[in-house]
């Protein structure tokens, strides 16, 4: 391992403990966005603001906090590598300074960012594009990282643009599939990697209900970790018929509990207080 990702070592095991749930209950994975125009407004922080939110979401029960610089809502445009860097870096950081032992992913599509995000203390990388670039791959290899590989048809900006599949489920599942065997066959341990099927990431409503019904199936390699990510998404405004996110989070703690009982492993989400006290409540009729 390079010398300049040697810290990371020495969270390994806490990492691998992040990415699988030790019970049904999943880890929750609370979302920071440095960015001004994430699509919902609850999740936009910067700088000092940032830090402090995620601080909170770890008192709440946050096992991840994850930080991200650029939106990838459907439409979004993009931004500059040296603008989301800037955005990121302080954020990651912050939360390291404050927090030794907590968990940080750095959510990015660019190598680049993400290597100056494991530098500066985080330790896994979130890639919503799957990890296309090959550079990402081999930071991926280099840092021995922590890393989610999520499925996305097209770019942000057209993926909701009549996104078309054979059969979306087997489809996605054999993409991550080829990604998951291509970081084990270069010698990453596949506990260090989790899969997340990419909710409304260039899917219909009916892929995206396909998906979640498939649940841990999408997991062939049992050792992969298993990741959601659905908080206050379309999905949950179709289904309730609410159009605003921030009027979403009901539905959204409704699929929470179809993920605990689908073997989901991480939830991403925006309420992390809210998904650890409804989880509390479940656990003594477990």
């Amino acid at each position: 391992m390079s010398a300049d990702f040697s810290p990371l070592a020495a969270r390994h095991d806490a990492i691998i403990a992040g990415l699988h749930a030790s019970s049904r209950t999943p880890h929750l994975m609370g979302i920071i966005n440095a960015t001004d125009d994430s699509f919902f407004s609850g999740s936009r922080h910067h700088a000092s603001a940032a830090i402090e939110r995620g601080l909170q979401m770890w008192n709440d029960g946050a096992t991840w906090i994850d930080v991200g610089g650029e939106s990838t809502r459907p439409g979004a445009l993009s931004v500059t590598i040296e603008e989301e860097t800037a955005r990121v870096i302080p954020v990651v950081e912050g939360l390291r300074k404050a927090n030794s032992k907590g968990l940080i992913s750095i959510d990015t599509r660019h190598a680049s960012v993400a290597r100056a995000a494991l530098q500066a203390g985080a330790d896994l990388i979130n890639d919503v594009s799957g990890l296309r670039d090959p550079d990402m791959q081999d930071l991926v290899i280099e840092s021995g990282c922590g890393v989610c590989i999520m499925h996305m048809q097209g770019e942000p900006g057209n993926m909701q643009v009549n996104p078309i599949y054979e059969n979306c489920v087997k489809d996605i599942q054999s993409y991550l599939e080829k990604r998951v065997e291509e970081l084990v066959i270069r010698g990453h341990d596949p506990r260090l990697i989790c899969i997340d099927p990419g909710i409304g990431f260039g899917k219909t409503q009916q892929d995206n209900i396909d998906l979640l019904e498939a649940g841990r199936e999408m997991v062939n390699n049992g050792h992969a970790g298993l990741l959601w990510g659905v908080s206050r998404k379309s999905l949950v405004g179709h289904l309730t018929g609410q159009e605003k996110p921030n009027d979403r989070l009901a539905g959204t703690l409704g699929i929470a509990v179809v993920a605990r009982s689908k073997g989901v492993d991480v939830l991403r989400v925006h309420d992390v207080r809210e998904h650890a006290d409804l989880f509390a409540s479940m656990m003594p009729f477990s």
